[in-house]
């Protein structure tokens, strides 16, 4: 068998321009919402992600432009509870934020985001779950920076190329 240079085959693969994978699609924090295959009408998805990316800029305090809800959809066979496949109605949210955030805060959004969906959706309150899980801001980097800790948006957002703020500037 001939040898392969791998750095050859995967140079191609690896040639991703910063602002390309730095773009408004690859922010946080993340809002991931499972439902079951045609359960959600796509205006439904869109009063969700406006509602979720208000509860989170009104209770954690970030701007909007940090804000991503991104759904998926499960076919059947794929999602279970308990060991049987859950029902229609079954949505759940997973939320990627950084921490810092105090249980009030938490408790609110989390409260917030499942009565909001539950009306938009028009599901049961019991049948809509939401998970918010903590990440430390030097864990993540957004739009080629390492977040700030909380309450220094402001300096962060004065760092970054006036391009980008220029950008960003409308949807905080």
């Amino acid at each position: 068998m001939d040898a392969v240079d791998l750095k050859a085959h995967a140079e191609p693969y690896m040639k991703v321009r910063a602002h390309d994978f730095f773009s408004l699609e690859n922010i946080m924090p993340t809002y991931v919402c499972w439902t079951k295959a045609g359960r959600l009408s796509p205006g439904q998805r869109e009063r969700i992600a406006k509602a979720i990316t208000e509860i989170h800029h009104e209770e954690a305090w970030a701007p909007r432009y940090f804000v991503q809800v991104i759904f998926s959809e499960i076919g059947a066979q794929s999602h279970f509870v308990g060991g049987i496949e859950a029902t229609r109605d079954q949505i759940w949210v997973r939320a990627d934020i950084r921490s810092g955030r105090t249980e009030d805060q938490k408790g609110k959004i989390l409260t917030r985001i499942a009565s909001e969906i539950s009306e938009i959706a028009e599901a049961t309150r019991e049948s809509v779950w939401v998970y918010v899980s903590d990440i430390p801001s030097h864990g993540v980097l957004e739009f080629g920076h390492i977040l700030p800790p909380l309450g220094e948006e402001d300096s962060w957002f004065a760092k970054l190329p006036i391009e980008l703020q220029e950008r960003l500037r409308p949807l905080a």
